[in-house]
């Protein structure tokens, strides 16, 4: 068994760690206290050649909270605790193909996700990540007071319901489903306080965030979309290389991840458990 020998080397600058010599289907206490406290430092950790059956992955997702089923994805068979994050070579649209965090419009947002790689393309279909740390502490002082005071909608209906901004003709079609339970909205702060490392993070993105919460949607736009591109800056971001065997764990509070389509023509198949989390501060 591994975990005798933890080793942690941070991807970049901002964002990200690669934890070696864990055995992520053999967890003790001492060794998920390292992964959550480097988890909420670094806001995504990465394992290699990983060997986990569908109850080892769910075991480890519960050492660090309870799992949140995932309502719009196809679940694994057999397991609804594991949303199928698949796209087939005849496919052209992937799931999670735009810069986002999991879960922002639930009232309690979501710790994490931990995505575990069954099938991967021979090239393409990395995952970037970017961090919200980084994002929030390279605004200007005035900026940041501005932003403290407010707060944002955050909705699933327009990405998951039956009048979603999905192009009508994309192949999602029995990979998403469910849109009758895309009723959720909820309001956050703009600058949450992350509950694990006390660190101040920007929560806003642009996947489920509407406008910010007393403002028109006209008068939030420019202002979001500022926030938008400022926060993918380039040393802010991190890019996963995927191979089989391969787990990423990333703190939906503190990052967010864009799933690149760069893949047509070959098979992707991941596993993803959603861990629940408390409200924000």
């Amino acid at each position: 068994m591994r975990n005798s020998d933890i080793q942690i080397h941070p991807f970049t600058g901002a964002v990200g760690a690669e934890i070696r010599n864990v055995d992520l289907a053999h967890l003790d206490d001492p060794t998920t206290d390292i992964i959550r406290e480097t988890l909420f430092d670094r806001g995504v950790v990465f394992f290699r050649d990983q060997h986990l059956t569908p109850e080892q992955h769910i075991a480890a997702a519960e050492r660090f909270g309870p799992i949140d089923i995932n309502r719009f994805f196809k679940a694994a068979d057999g397991y609804p605790m594991i949303a199928e994050v698949r796209k087939e070579p005849e496919q052209k649209s992937n799931i999670g193909g735009g810069w986002h965090t999991d879960h922002s419009y639930d009232q309690a947002p979501a710790l994490g996700s931990m995505l575990y790689a069954r099938e991967v393309p021979p090239s393409g279909g990395d995952t970037l990540f970017a961090s919200m740390y980084a994002a929030y502490e390279a605004l200007s002082d005035g900026l940041k007071r501005t932003l403290e005071g407010l707060h944002a909608r955050h909705s699933s209906r327009h990405v998951f319901g039956a009048n979603s901004r999905r192009p009508k003709d994309n192949d999602l079609q029995g990979r998403l489903g469910n849109p009758e339970l895309a009723t959720q909205d909820a309001v956050h702060p703009v600058v949450i306080r992350h509950p694990g490392s006390g660190r101040k993070a920007l929560y806003v993105n642009p996947g489920f965030t509407l406008r910010f919460e007393g403002w028109t949607d006209d008068e939030s736009r420019h202002l979001l979309e500022y926030l938008y591109r400022h926060a993918q800056r380039p040393e802010f971001c991190c890019r996963f290389q995927w191979a089989e065997g391969s787990l990423a764990f990333w703190d939906n509070r503190a990052t967010w991840h864009y799933a690149v389509n760069d893949y047509h023509g070959a098979r992707r198949l991941l596993h993803r458990i959603t861990i629940a989390g408390p409200e924000l501060d």
